[in-house]
């Protein structure tokens, strides 16, 4: 797995190590053997290539995107998206990927640029010119500060979404056991029922909230004032 682990920031190194080594061996055989699953080998682990030493909050999402052209390893961020806005509001890319949209439209609220209105229309009227223009540039943002934008399953393959979840909770586990052990001041930022389940939820300060796909994410008061 050292082909793997090398995607990663040098940081990580041993600790991805030690939390692959609880993992079922022949499920990571089959990965290396396979080329039906999403993000792919070359960018399974492309969310640590953020060093340990500047990561302050772990964004933990569920599993990649479901589209080729959308899956690149890092939670929330839909590769496929380029342009973010248009004179109607939204992109098209946008408005597709729902997730996204949701996520933005919080992050306008929080700063107040949208209200009670959350359309097209009073998103249209923005200037937003202030703003970041794609989704690169975003979720770079989001990295410049230290987030970590990681899914709670690392893989994702049709129909086999719990089976892969399942898979991957050792190595989580794992991961955030030993962040506890470096005392590393970190937040988990927790969105999903997948990103729940982690057991060392205790252990760190936490924000836990529904997936960005719900509606509610957008305006969830604890989303809103973190």
């Amino acid at each position: 797995m050292q082909n793997i682990i090398a995607q990663a920031h040098p940081q990580w190194h041993k600790l991805l190590e030690c939390a692959l080594s609880v993992m079922d061996n022949q499920y990571l055989d089959k990965l290396q053997s396979s080329y039906n699953w999403l993000p792919g080998i070359k960018s399974i682990f492309s969310a640590f290539s953020l060093p340990l030493s500047v990561t302050q909050y772990i964004l933990l999402g569920e599993s990649p995107y479901p589209r080729p052209q959308s899956a690149n390893g890092y939670a929330f961020w839909d590769q496929a998206v380029q342009s973010i806005w248009s004179d109607k509001g939204f992109s098209k890319q946008v408005n597709r990927a729902t997730s996204l949209r949701n996520f933005i439209k919080m992050l306008l609220l929080a700063r107040g640029d949208l209200m009670k209105d959350l359309s097209q229309d009073a998103i249209a009227k923005l200037d937003k010119s202030q703003y970041v223009q794609t989704g690169a540039e975003l979720f770079g943002a989001f990295m410049s500060k230290g987030f970590l934008l990681l899914n709670a399953s690392l893989v994702y393959s049709e129909g086999q979404i719990p089976y892969h979840a399942r898979q991957w909770r050792p190595f989580i586990h794992k991961l955030f056991q030993q962040l506890t052990e470096h005392n590393a001041p970190l937040k988990l930022v927790l969105l999903g029922r997948i990103a729940e389940q982690i057991p060392q939820t205790s252990l760190f300060p936490v924000l836990l909230a529904e997936h960005p796909y719900n509606i509610s994410f957008i305006t969830n008061p604890a989303v809103v004032k973190f």
